[in-house]
């Protein structure tokens, strides 16, 4: 494992981070309290000290699998963690459908406080906007807010967590320019590199850190998809048309030359393709099993891509891998 600063923070965090939304939503699959425990303590055993997770995530349970896993190691690790979704007032919830924000002062302070109580811990590391819209990045009350929580040392630095889908290229860079966050969050990868690459110069301009999630377009660059595969009902990929994994399949072929002559899987390929660019601080890929957990982790020790590389994927990129139409945004 490797390690980097989050933009002018005094933060470092491993350069592949751990996304507890794999352990705690359902989503991915159900774990219970010691698998997830478990999988959690396994990556820190292989260097990972970067743990991104929400209060929303099954309802504190993302939090609270953090604190159980990490007793004793609170000082090893960083926690991020994202607020903005009322669930206490709303804690009924169809699917992947959002609840209300709210991002009043109040609610900003008392879900802080809970927050920390769920996590065993005094301060929090990473506070993030859960993707906001524009009123909430243009409300003075909430940054005002957030200073306040900065300067009583319940939360080091807050960010900016966009979403839920790709996109979101308005509110990030007048975050970046008008808020200058510690971090933005976003979704970025080989095969879905808008609005990021638009981000980036601005991140790097101001000194905000940049994290990634979904860095394997949502699997696809795993290397696991095959014409075949099938998605479980509650899996949120399973509401997708058919076009996407087609497109995605043809796409990926066409990156192959990343791994024929490399001992390299394309899902090392992925996260090491982030890593090129120095803005980014942590990458945070869905993590499921021992076996993925292993490879990625060691994803920052293969080869560098070669200028020549990085220009052949971005020539494919530019032609849309020689498709003729673009699939489906991601979520996650």
């Amino acid at each position: 494992m490797k390690y980097r600063q989050l933009g002018k923070s005094d933060l470092v965090l491993s350069e592949v981070g751990f996304g507890v939304w794999t352990v705690s939503t359902g989503w991915w699959g159900e774990y219970n309290a010691a698998e997830a425990t478990r999988l959690l303590l396994q990556g820190f055993e292989r260097g990972i000290t970067f743990y991104d997770t929400a209060d929303t995530y099954g309802e504190g349970r993302g939090e609270e699998v953090v604190a159980q896993a990490f007793k004793g190691h609170r000082h090893d690790i960083v926690i991020a963690t994202k607020f903005g979704y009322d669930f206490y007032a709303n804690s009924e919830r169809m699917g992947h459908q959002e609840r209300p924000h709210n991002w009043k002062p109040e609610f900003v302070r008392y879900a802080c406080e809970q927050s920390m109580k769920r996590l065993g811990t005094d301060y929090i590391d990473l506070y993030q906007l859960h993707n906001p819209r524009m009123d909430a990045i243009e409300s003075d009350s909430l940054f005002e807010t957030l200073e306040q929580l900065r300067q009583a040392g319940k939360v080091r630095y807050y960010g900016v967590a966009l979403g839920p889908a790709i996109g979101w290229r308005d509110e990030g860079l007048n975050a970046l320019t008008r808020r200058e966050p510690g971090a933005l969050h976003i979704i970025h990868n080989l095969l879905e590199q808008d609005p990021g690459r638009d981000f980036i110069p601005v991140a790097r301009e101001r000194g905000a850190g940049i994290l990634v999630r979904v860095p394997h377009s949502s699997g696809l660059l795993e290397g696991q998809y095959t014409l075949e595969t099938t998605f479980d009902a509650n899996d949120h990929r399973s509401h997708r048309n058919r076009e996407w994994l087609t497109q995605g399949l043809k796409k990926l072929e066409l990156l192959r030359f990343l791994t024929d002559e490399h001992d390299r899987t394309i899902g090392q390929v992925a996260l090491k393709w982030l890593l090129m660019e120095p803005a980014i601080a942590s990458a945070l890929p869905n993590i499921y099993n021992q076996e993925q957990l292993a490879e990625f982790c060691a994803a920052p020790e293969t080869p560098e891509l070669t200028a020549e590389e990085m220009g052949r994927i971005q020539e494919l990129y530019t032609r849309n891998f020689y498709l003729e139409s673009a699939p489906t945004p991601t979520t996650a």
